[in-house]
């Protein structure tokens, strides 16, 4: 069975949200990329579905 590697990450913040950073990190920042909040793992899960069809797409 293949493993594939996604290629953002989503945390729980305090707040009880959730964020999608990216898996690289900015070189002028130094930090990772914000990809967006969401109230809930589910929303966040599928707009990381949607952020990975977009990159992919020919």
């Amino acid at each position: 069975m293949k493993l594939m590697m996604r290629e953002t990450l989503i945390r729980k913040l305090r707040n009880g949200q959730y964020r999608i950073y990216s898996r690289k990190v900015d070189p002028s920042t130094g930090k990772r990329r914000n990809l967006g909040t969401f109230a809930t793992r589910e929303e966040a899960a599928c707009h990381e579905r949607e952020i990975q069809y977009f990159k992919h797409r020919h």
